[in-house]
């Protein structure tokens, strides 16, 4: 199949010396420049209306998005799935849309339905489930080699993607989800040490409001093997036979090497996208959500929103004290 790509003698050199976040970025300025949908989208982006709640030591906000209405209230079932066209195939791409094609899997283009300021969606060039435990690693060369602007996002297949039949990831600017900001210090302040060596240190945390994991190390395949063994455990704990609910951040630091995020999730969605009328909130959590940037793609849903109605949608949606006690203890 061929991949529509741009003949731009910059864009081509940039990714001939390996430095993928200038090509991506020029990526994304020469289809600001071509493509109409996504120069509007991106402009309209500029005049989001945001929210800020403080919550102790951190920050969560609050973008008022109408452009994400059809990701946020995307129909995942395996009917529905069935029945439409997959907008991530290379087919179905608006004849618009063009891509850089990263080791030869995958294709990164722009996401014209945006969160972030520069955001982009890492999409396989084949059809296959999305699915982390075969594709870690790619995560983690994603992170890397976007490492200079971009943070890298995967959202499992019952957690947030709204396309889970196909393979993706995403990337938008670094330091925009106050997570990148503020890991360190929440994991200081509320971590618990599940390993700590040369090569890796893991740390189970409660924030109060989000159970994760907060993993660093220099060492890629340490960080996978932890992974991999995270990722069994965790099956078994939650008695999955599919891929357990989960959100990953990814963040790569020259220095310091791999900062990885694991969002260990109870549901997809919380009561309040299923209530009725007046009641509805029409908020679907995902990796972005959960770093500190929660979506409302209805102005009515925005101006609801308090300290207090965060903390019940986060409640929901994330993994009892209990249950991360037991994976701490498993880990261990």
């Amino acid at each position: 199949m061929e991949h529509r790509t741009y003949t731009n003698a910059e864009l081509n050199r940039l990714i001939d010396e390996g430095n993928l976040s200038e090509a991506s970025k020029k990526l994304f300025d020469l289809q600001c420049d071509d493509w109409k949908l996504c120069r509007d989208n991106y402009q309209q982006l500029k005049n989001v209306k945001i929210k800020e709640f403080r919550f102790g030591s951190y920050k969560i906000k609050a973008q008022f998005n109408p452009g994400r209405i059809i990701s946020t209230s995307a129909k995942v079932d395996p009917k529905s799935i069935k029945e439409r066209k997959c907008f991530l195939c290379e087919e179905n791409l608006p004849p618009e849309q063009k891509g850089i094609i990263y080791r030869d899997s995958y294709s990164i283009l722009v996401n014209p339905y945006p969160i972030f300021p520069v955001h982009f969606t890492l999409t396989n060039l084949n059809h296959q489930p999305q699915r982390i435990i075969d594709t870690f690693p790619d995560l983690l060369n994603f992170s890397k080699d976007l490492s200079k602007k971009f943070t890298v996002i995967y959202n499992g297949p019952r957690c947030g993607a709204s396309a889970p039949d196909h393979l993706h990831f995403q990337a938008g600017n670094k330091f925009f989800m106050p997570i990148d900001d503020e890991a360190d210090l929440i994991a200081n302040e509320f971590g618990e040490v599940v390993i700590d060596n040369e090569d890796i240190v893991a740390l189970a945390v409660d924030d109060g409001l989000r159970k994760f994991l907060h993993i660093e190390s220099l060492n890629q395949s340490q960080i996978t093997e932890f992974f991999n063994n995270f990722y069994q455990v965790y099956s078994d704990l939650m008695n999955e036979t599919q891929e357990p609910l989960l959100n990953i951040v990814s963040f790569y630091d020259s220095e310091f090497g791999w900062r990885v995020i694991i969002f260990l999730r109870a549901k997809h969605r919380s009561h309040h996208y299923f209530e009725e009328g007046e009641n509805q909130i029409l908020v679907s959590p995902a990796a972005i959500d959960l770093g500190g940037v929660c979506i409302f793609p209805r102005e009515e849903d925005f101006n609801k929103l308090d300290e207090t109605l965060v903390k019940g949608i986060f409640s929901e949606v994330f993994i009892d004290k209990s249950l991360l006690n037991q994976l701490i203890r498993i880990l261990i």
